[in-house]
């Protein structure tokens, strides 16, 4: 009888996120809880952690304080890893505030680390060079901290975002690597479109602001480029300060009609219905419908803003193109633009963002481009083979609002990545679960959409019951949590009621401090994070490769 060579022989494999094998501490329900180590741990609260925002189980400043400890141990310990994480979790994980927060948390520490350095080293009378305490000195790898504060600002008002939290939280005395990596950022973000969008009076550090603070150096590409970049940091510094100057026309001419368009809508608002002169402005949809007030059509207002809006605010504004009656004509066109893949790449929404217009504008020549924009923004869900037990987390604590804007939760985040893997699965059962459980009608052919409304709220979080009851011997199980899982059916390990040859997948949408089982060898392993970034390390498991970390 053969030992090794059976038929459910699998390769040893291994995921980046770990814990410890056995369980060293309890969840917010009581569960035996496993602890990560740094880096897991850092990795699952960053792409769940919308900074300031509390969860159901912990305070807003509790998460944001374990955030920045584990910044601080790890841009230390392993300075080039966090790096690389705080770039992609703005750039592929598109959150916007924690890498910020992150990058801004990692250059504190950093320096921090190598002034204790210096002084040591100069207590120990040795030279003041970085020689004299390594290669890897802190103090010396400026370059470093500039790029990690570079990396993760991406549009043009989050140079001011960095310097009012740095100020905010330690003072107008801002380092060196803080103000070159804001000011590399300024070159790339500042335009004249960008100017007239982000730099409003509700804003703290205005665009002259930041440009007296970092001194940017205008003009990288080209000398027309110096020259035009140049005069629109001038003119930035001149609007701050109230100084009266207009725009230079020839360097500047979107600005200065801008200047000339606002004040022919204030004699004539019916030019406001000129698409292509709304365009040369620069006029943001907000400002053209403060102009308007109620002196213009809405519907023509509407039909004549569409074609210069973006994605976001296409998708934000579906529900005031039906009030006021866009034509069919106009409406197959901002479809065609949210059901566009390359549009939904380029826009980097969260698939819940798609849930959120479905909701708000439930018009039915909205449904299928929202529908095809979701299932794009799910690209990474893979198609599974055999049998696939999948259950999506319907808890009360999932149930709390991921930000305060949102309007979405994490239920519905985790029923829409659950849904997205069971209606492409070869096989697969679909089951919500709380302090019971029940299976959730789908087809092959189902909408993501239509299937969510399935859904329903279960109440606790019986994890352990929902494996019991409804493994059948499936190849794969995969579980959408928050993990805060319940001690258990009669205590049982919600995991261990799954063959140790089978794997499970949980998918961490909170990245609360301890999860519900191990991970990251023995056919356990986690994931996180609010895109579907994470799915596609379920075929390199399965096919006998080492996952890693997705940067």
């Amino acid at each position: 009888m053969s030992k090794f060579n059976r038929p459910d022989a699998r390769a040893a494999v291994s995921s980046p996120v770990k814990t410890k094998s056995r369980a060293s501490g309890r969840t917010y329900e009581g569960a035996p809880g496993h602890a990560r180590d740094a880096k897991s741990e850092l990795f699952l609260l960053a792409v769940a952690n919308m900074v300031s925002e509390d969860t159901f189980y912990e305070r807003a400043k509790d998460r944001d304080d374990r955030f920045t400890s584990l910044i601080h141990k790890l841009a230390v310990e392993d300075a080039d890893w966090t790096a690389r994480l705080l770039g992609w979790l703005r750039n592929g994980a598109h959150m916007r505030s924690a890498s910020l927060v992150g990058a801004a948390e990692y250059v504190k520490a950093r320096l921090n680390a190598a002034g204790t350095r210096e002084r040591r080293t100069h207590e120990a009378g040795e030279g003041p060079g970085a020689a004299a305490f390594g290669g890897d000195s802190l103090a010396y790898r400026t370059t470093t901290n500039r790029r990690v504060i570079d990396s993760v600002l991406q549009r043009a008002d989050e140079p001011g975002e960095m310097l009012a939290y740095w100020t905010s939280k330690y003072g107008r005395n801002i380092p060196k690597p803080v103000k070159r990596g804001v000011a590399d950022a300024v070159g790339r973000l500042y335009t004249e479109r960008n100017l007239l969008k982000y730099d409003t009076d509700s804003k703290g550090f205005r665009f002259g602001d930041v440009v007296d603070l970092v001194h940017p150096v205008a003009g990288s590409h080209s000398e027309a480029w110096r020259e035009w970049q140049g005069e629109l940091f001038r003119y930035a510094l001149d609007r701050r300060h109230n100084r009266g100057t207009v725009p230079n026309p020839d360097l500047l001419p979107m600005l200065a009609y801008n200047l000339a368009f606002l004040e022919s809508a204030g004699e004539n608002p019916e030019c406001l219905l000129d698409t292509d002169a709304l365009k040369r402005a620069g006029l943001t949809w907000e400002n053209a419908l403060s102009l308007a007030g109620s002196k213009v059509d809405k519907k023509a207002l509407w039909e004549a803003m569409i074609p210069s809006m973006g994605y976001m605010a296409l998708l934000r504004n579906l529900r005031n193109f039906d009030q006021a009656g866009v034509s069919d004509e106009v409406a197959e066109q901002v479809a065609a633009r949210l059901a566009d893949p390359e549009q939904v790449e380029k826009s980097r929404q969260f698939p819940f963002r798609f849930l959120a217009a479905y909701n708000a504008a439930p018009s039915l020549r909205w449904s299928w481009a929202l529908e095809k924009a979701l299932n794009a923004s799910l690209s990474n869900v893979p198609t599974l083979p055999g049998r696939t037990l999948i259950l999506v987390d319907r808890s009360g604590s999932m149930f709390g609002a991921i930000s305060q804007r949102s309007g979405l939760n994490r239920a519905d985040s985790a029923a829409i990545f659950g849904t997205a893997l069971a209606i492409r699965a070869a096989s697969a059962d679909l089951v919500e679960f709380g302090t019971s459980h029940r299976p959730v009608r789908f087809s092959a052919g189902s909408s993501v959409l239509s299937t969510l409304k399935e859904f329903t709220s279960m109440g606790g979080t019986n994890t352990a019951e929902a494996v019991r009851a409804n493994y059948r011997r499936h190849d794969r199980v995969v579980i959408v949590t928050d993990e805060q899982a319940w001690s258990g059916y009669h205590g049982a390990d919600p995991l261990g009621q799954v063959p140790a040859n089978v794997p499970v997948y949980t998918w961490n949408l909170a990245g609360h401090q301890y999860g519900h089982g191990p991970s990251g060898e023995s056919q356990r392993h986690t994931f996180g994070g609010l895109t579907d970034a994470a799915f596609r390390m379920i075929p390199l498991l399965e096919v006998g490769q080492n996952a890693t970390w997705p940067f």
